[in-house]
C-alpha cells in the first residue's frame, strides 16, 4: 500500500519557521516530480512548491506568494520531501499536503499528481 505521511506542522507566530517532512512507503518516488500543496478554509487547493527529477540535475518552482520563503528539498535514499517553511505569515495558514507525480517533470496542476498524503495543519499567529 502507497503511502505519504506528512509531519512537522504546528502553530507558530508570524515571522517563525516550520519544516514539513512527507515521507512515503510502499514505493519509491525517486523518479517522481513530488510537490506540496496547500488548502485554507472556504479557499480552493493551491500550487506551494515542487522539485522534479532527471539523471542528471533536478529543479524547483514556486509561485509568487512563497518564493524566497519556502524551500522544497529531497532525499531520496529516505524517500522524503521537505518543505522549509521561513518568514511565515498569517495568510500562510492552511492543511499542508504532500503529492507525487506522474513523471519527473513538475507540474502546477494537482491532477497530475496520483498520490497524496493526509495532510498537516500549519497555523501562523499574527
Amino acid at each position: 500500500q502507497v503511502q505519504l505521511v506528512e509531519s512537522g506542522g504546528g502553530l507558530v507566530q508570524a515571522g517563525g519557521s516550520l519544516r514539513l517532512s512527507c515521507a512515503a512507503s510502499g514505493r519509491t518516488f525517486s523518479s517522481n516530480a513530488m510537490a506540496w500543496f496547500r488548502q485554507a478554509p472556504g479557499k480552493e487547493r493551491e500550487f506551494v512548491a515542487a522539485i522534479s527529477w532527471s539523471p542528471t540535475s533536478t529543479s524547483t518552482l514556486y509561485p509568487d506568494s512563497v518564493k524566497g520563503r519556502f524551500t522544497i528539498s529531497r532525499d531520496n535514499a529516505k524517500n522524503t520531501v521537505y518543505l522549509q517553511m521561513n518568514s511565515l505569515k498569517p495568510e500562510d495558514t492552511a492543511v499542508y499536503y504532500c503529492a507525487a507525480g506522474r513523471g519527473g517533470n513538475i507540474k502546477i496542476l494537482s491532477t497530475f499528481y496520483d498520490y497524496w498524503g493526509q495532510g498537516t495543519q500549519v497555523t501562523v499567529s499574527a
